[in-house]
């Protein structure tokens, strides 16, 4: 732990011939007023808002298909529920009318098809932007799904076997997108800002899920280019936009930022060090504890989230009964909390971390156990809620939104053990952690295919519960705080000078410690 009666001055510098020559450089980084419009916040803004349309592209089929399956066939060989009261203008009726016949196992496939595309780019789009950089990876892989979801509405309509693989080409797409932001935070956020450049960026993809849901079951109920085909046309059309922005003003780097100050250029690159073109250490990566600790953390919180998200329109229309409308709506509020609640958990975690009340390693336990454990004691309270509407609600939205708080742990926990190698660290977690995404619908379709029932659904909100636990436990044994020696440049060594007196300055060479380097405010 650092020394917390340090001189508030004092300032973090590289080793250079004369570190005399910094000083007015470090006065220009204390007269930054507004450091939400610097070079990297407006990275992690822009990042924000791709993400906005990652999870409006991923998540408008969980809404739409709702609307597309014709349940009337299926009726009759269904066992569903009658146990809860439905809305008085019948979701039932309204969506028997749908074009598709699919069962339900049939719609967990669909819905899970993403992710097997998904799966396969992690590590690639990791190792790809260490290389390359993130900025056209993360901009490409964008629009590509953007484009194909424009195309969604022809090729369900022209065959099945389309659709999946149509899903299964945008997951590929998507699959770059996490890795390749992880690797531009790696050469990008300083050290005492990864929780909250990531929150803010990663945050995005909760927001998104806030404003798809609704968006979705409005359109769906519309006339609008015939109903559901429009949530495809809408946010298609957006995420286009959207990389052209990301493309014109994002750099991957500061040193090749046009615009970025000198003041900022230097307080990064004197944080983390300048970009290297290091080869990738794969035996330490392969055979490091604390990554399969992340890992296992990263694997419990998708579990839960891909499930909720893929299956939780599911669960309100037969379970709850609700509407398409009140559906989607009630649906996006458990992610409106989960979407406060990351922000939040991002800068209570640096502000712990910058004020020496916790160091790294117990930061990140903390903040993980909590975003595991408490979504699992909520998730078995949801299985007894039996049919009040508002109670289910508000322990979805406890057992979803809480899980925010793990996005100081686990999700930023890469930049603090391997910052060189984030993006490839992150594919690593990412694909095993993308497992669920096509598992857990897979198990919701077949526990109820033709038994529609709470009962089979309770079984599996006790499945989610048990994975959260194991995924704490884990985690717990196995994670680290600080850079792992395999991990660090062979000259790494910090110059820590006091600013109070620039005149007789006293240079000391000291080994690098990611929980005592002092913050530029």
């Amino acid at each position: 732990m650092a020394n917390r009666d340090r001189p508030a001055d004092n300032s973090l510098l590289t080793s250079f011939p004369d570190p005399s020559e910094r000083s007015p450089l470090i006065k220009e980084e204390h007269k930054e007023c507004f450091p939400c419009v610097s070079a990297r916040f407006f990275l992690a803004f822009m990042a924000f808002l791709g993400f906005v349309n990652v999870y409006c592209l991923r998540v408008n089929l969980s809404v739409a298909i709702v609307k597309m399956v014709n349940t009337t066939g299926l009726a009759d060989n269904d066992t569903v529920t009658n146990e809860c009261p439905g809305d008085v203008d019948n979701s039932t009726t309204s969506s028997s009318q749908g074009e598709f016949h699919w069962d339900q196992t049939t719609q967990g496939v669909i819905l899970g098809s993403f992710f097997y595309g998904y799966i396969t780019t992690q590590i690639p789009g990791g190792w790809l932007a260490e290389k390359i950089g993130g900025r056209r990876l993360f901009g490409y892989g964008i629009l590509c799904t953007s484009v194909l979801t424009l195309l969604t509405p022809v090729v369900a309509r022209w065959s099945l076997p389309g659709l999946i693989v149509l899903r299964i080409v945008e997951g590929v797409g998507e699959g770059v997108t996490f890795p390749s932001m992880h690797a531009m935070f790696g050469v990008w956020s300083p050290l005492l800002e990864r929780s909250k450049l990531a929150s803010l960026a990663y945050s995005g993809a909760q927001m998104g899920t806030v404003i798809s849901l609704p968006i979705s079951g409005f359109l769906c109920d519309s006339d609008l280019a015939g109903g559901w085909p429009s949530v495809f046309y809408v946010f298609g059309t957006l995420g286009i936009v959207w990389v052209i922005a990301w493309l014109l003003l994002i750099h991957d780097t500061p040193g090749q930022h046009p615009r970025i100050s000198k003041a900022e250029r230097t307080h990064i690159e004197e944080s983390i060090g300048k970009k290297e073109d290091l080869k990738t250490p794969w035996k330490s990566i392969l055979t490091c504890g604390p990554l399969w600790g992340i890992a296992a953390g990263h694997f419990a919180n998708n579990w839960g989230m891909y499930s909720m998200l893929t299956c939780l329109p599911t669960y309100m229309k037969q379970i709850l009964k609700f509407n398409i409308k009140k559906n989607s709506l009630l649906s996006a509020v458990p992610y409106l909390a989960l979407w406060i609640l990351q922000v939040l958990s991002g800068y209570l975690a640096d502000f712990i971390r910058r004020n020496n009340y916790m160091n790294t390693l117990n930061t990140r336990r903390v903040f993980n156990t909590s975003g595991l454990l408490i979504p699992a004691v909520f998730m078995v309270a949801v299985a007894y809620s039996g049919c009040n509407h508002t109670l289910a609600v508000v322990l979805l939205t406890f057992a979803v939104g809480t899980g925010g708080f793990s996005m100081a742990g686990y999700q930023v926990n890469h930049l603090d053990i391997a910052p060189r190698f984030a993006g490839t660290l992150f594919g690593i977690t990412n694909g095993i952690a993308t497992i669920p995404g096509f598992l857990a619908p897979l198990v919701v379709g077949i526990l109820t295919n033709h038994q529609e029932t709470s009962e089979q659904w309770r079984k599996f909100f006790y499945i989610t519960s048990a994975i959260y636990v194991v995924g704490a436990v884990i985690y717990l044994a196995l994670t680290k705080g600080e850079e792992l020696d395999w991990a660090k440049s062979p000259d790494k060594t910090i110059i820590v000078e006091p600013a109070t007196d620039t005149k007789n300055i006293q240079s000391q060479v000291l080994p690098y410690d990611s929980d005592k380097i002092p913050i530029l405010t």
